[in-house]
């Protein structure tokens, strides 16, 4: 019979790989555990419970769970200001360096997966009217671009790359990309000035080219 403590480890370690784009299926394989039996380990631990199996026959109970009290500082911590946008990987061993120990890293990632926090924390925007959707229309190549910025996962947990892509809508060609290590809008500036004198775009040509990003026009 696995233990509560093996299986408090096995949904950190599910936690954790998905939380860096593991597929909760894969992870299964890898832990040799049923993808069910998984997501019944899970509901046993709903609400941070003993995780004790209570089928009949099974009485067994976590000794060291943490209380409502951790959990909230946990919470707090993460949603400080020099904290949100951090992972517990970074969070935990920044905290370190200062003396403080609140809890594991994957006593962080379960507190945050519980209240939905993994991705995005912080202070939530305050309602906005829904901008109108662009209506934009191309008929040859270089009069309409689009650009994106996606987030691409290296080997090491809570480090990211950044791809910036700037595609021709017409013709669906990869005008120009770049991999950085931060998000910066000077450099996404300089990859399509750099576009520009590729394509030989110039300022004076008869029908502007039109720069679209997810959020509008560029």
């Amino acid at each position: 019979m696995t233990s509560p403590d093996d299986r408090r480890k096995a949904l950190d370690i599910l936690d954790e790989g998905m939380a860096n784009g593991a597929r909760a299926r894969e992870l299964a394989l890898l832990l040799g555990v049923g993808l069910t039996t998984l997501q019944r380990w899970r509901r046993q631990f709903v609400g941070d419970g003993d995780g004790v199996d209570r089928r009949k026959g099974s009485h067994r109970h976590v000794a060291h769970r943490l209380s409502e009290e951790e959990r909230q500082r946990i919470l707090l911590t993460c949603n400080e200001p020099e904290f949100a946008a951090l992972p517990p990987g970074q969070i935990v061993p920044v905290l370190a360096d200062r003396g403080l120990y609140i809890g594991s890293e994957r006593s962080f990632y379960r507190v945050l997966h519980a209240h939905g926090q993994i991705h995005r924390r912080g202070r939530a925007r305050p309602p906005q009217e829904p901008r109108p959707v662009p209506r934009l229309r191309a008929v040859a190549p270089n009069q309409l671009w689009s650009w994106d910025i996606t987030y691409l996962p290296t080997t090491v947990r809570g480090i990211w790359l950044y791809l910036y892509l700037v595609i021709d809508v017409w013709s669906r060609k990869v005008v120009a990309w770049d991999v950085a290590e931060r998000e910066d809008p000077s450099i996404a500036a300089d990859l399509v000035s750099r576009a520009c004198l590729r394509e030989r775009i110039s300022k004076g040509r008869r029908q502007p080219l039109v720069l679209h990003a997810d959020n509008g026009n560029a």
